[in-house]
């Protein structure tokens, strides 16, 4: 593979859109997927088609996410610049707001990252294309569809430009997130900016020759328990197959792991994907090719210290029926990892899949299991897991009518309580998001009562008590108990 240059984003994107309603999966767990919505470009597209951005579960209960091409109509002609929309855990479809591709539109176009929704309520999204200055835009969005934007990237040649992740929150409330272009040394860059809109490059790649701290960061930014920042570059680094770094909230960059430091690229390369961590504080992700398989990608974990393991690598058998080319990682309120593949799998267009902390991977699903793929195929994002138990996700192609899609995968689990943000210290108000919360009598910190209110059945507000630590929180309802799925972390 070459140097990618400029040209190595766009190559990405057009992978997982090129490649290439209830349908049963694998019995084992009574696992089903079910297909919510198919996008559509018909005289319009003004649902927008290719939906290759994860999605996003707000405060209201209804999930968020944005399609890479189409949207609605200007009087100009056709909008083919993206959308972004909303969808219930049950299917009812709403196109919030479309981008626009024509000259000029100053609120940008191709959204190609996840939503966020900080802790002042907004909705928080990057665009690749477009803007003031061509090279994209942060944009702040309404749960209703009002559109601002905050910052137009690409101002001047040392700016950050390009940006292909969505944006991260961290403990002390401001966004951090990766250019995949720009900067001093025109590698790409780590930004922080305000949630009003104020930016600041943290730092800039490929600040020696050769790169060894990588280069085009692709994916977004995940803060662990420490504070820090844990990131990826999908080339450069070491040996040229991207690296994993951690970077401190101030921008002091430290590589972690460079890929690819054995002919074959055995560890993986190119990693793409957002990295997760575990409760017990490792990190996990994942590579777009390399492993024991050339370009096939891996699983991997590594250690905040930076030691590095192989769990997975995939196509292990002909035809890759565990699948091929991994998109993220998410881990559900049961403590196991769940994925997808952009193709390989039993009809060559994709899987979701389980792998334990430990590397034992099960193939769920696989795509296009009908003729004319009605359950879409190329998975190109990471799955989320709503908290109603289920994990929801899209497909960039196929469907009944070859737009992509919106599934449902249910795989037995129940329903669990997940806080904004998952950190914070005492007297911090914090909001518990849940399915049913009505009728809540008590909230507690790892067995510390807190005070609550009621904000609706999808969400409370809770203060951390004095006396809290890290641990589990746990609401009563009237038909039982919910936990958070992973640990809210008291800050001192």
């Amino acid at each position: 593979m070459d140097d990618h240059s400029a040209g190595f984003v766009a190559r990405v994107c057009m992978v997982v859109v090129l490649l290439g309603a209830l349908v049963p999966a694998s019995r084992a767990h009574a696992q089903t997927l079910t297909t919510l919505f198919d996008f559509y470009c018909g005289a319009s597209c003004d649902d927008g088609i290719d939906p290759i951005g994860s999605l996003l579960q707000a405060t209201d209960g209804d999930l968020y996410g944005t399609t890479y091409s189409g949207g609605g109509i200007y009087s100009a002609g056709v909008n083919d610049g993206g959308s972004v929309f909303e969808i219930t855990p049950g299917g009812q479809f709403t196109a919030l707001f479309d981008f626009c591709i024509q000259y000029g539109c100053g609120d940008a176009n191709r959204p190609n990252g996840a939503l966020i929704q900080a802790t002042n309520g907004q909705l928080y999204g990057t665009t690749g294309e477009g803007g003031a200055y061509g090279g994209g835009t942060i944009f702040t969005m309404t749960q209703r569809g009002a559109l601002r934007t905050l910052y137009d990237f690409c101002e001047l040649s040392t700016s950050p430009c390009l940006p292909t992740a969505g944006l991260t929150q961290a403990s002390n409330g401001n966004l951090y997130g990766t250019s995949g272009r720009g900067g001093a040394y025109g590698g790409g860059t780590v930004f922080e900016m305000t949630p009003d809109g104020t930016l600041t490059t943290l730092y800039s790649f490929c600040a020696q020759s050769g790169c060894p701290d990588g280069k085009i960061p692709y994916a977004g930014l995940v803060q662990a328990t420490d504070g820090n920042l844990y990131g990826t570059t999908s080339i450069g680094g070491a040996y040229n197959g991207g690296t994993v770094f951690k970077i401190t909230l101030d921008g002091t960059l430290t590589t972690l792991h460079a890929f690819c430091a054995q002919s074959g690229c055995p560890d993986g390369s190119y990693p793409i994907a957002a990295l997760i961590q575990e409760p017990g504080g490792d990190l996990y992700g994942t590579t777009y090719q390399g492993g024991a398989n050339p370009r096939t990608g891996t699983v991997f974990k590594i250690t905040r210290s930076g030691t590095f393991s192989t769990l997975h690598s995939f196509c292990v058998q002909s035809e890759c029926p565990d699948g091929a080319a991994p998109a993220g990682l998410v881990r559900t309120a049961d403590g196991a990892l769940y994925g997808t593949t952009m193709v390989g799998g039993a009809h060559g267009r994709g899987t979701i899949f389980k792998i334990t902390t430990s590397g034992t991977l099960t193939t769920l699903y696989s795509f296009c299991a009908q003729s004319g793929c009605p359950d879409g195929f190329s998975p190109s994002n990471t799955l989320m897991q709503a908290t109603n138990g289920d994990l929801y996700g899209t497909t960039a192609d196929g469907g009944a009518h070859r737009g992509g899609t919106v599934f449902q995968f249910s795989v037995g689990l129940g329903p669990f309580v997940e806080t904004l943000p998952a950190s914070g210290a005492v007297g911090t108000t914090v909001i518990i998001l849940g399915t049913d919360l009505t009728g809540v009598s008590s909230v507690t910190f790892n067995g510390t009562a807190a005070a609550f209110s009621a904000d609706s059945a999808t969400a409370i507000s809770a203060t951390v008590p004095a006396g809290a630590s890290t641990g589990t929180i746990v609401v009563t309802t009237p038909s039982g108990t919910l936990s958070s799925n992973v640990p809210f972390r008291v800050m001192q």
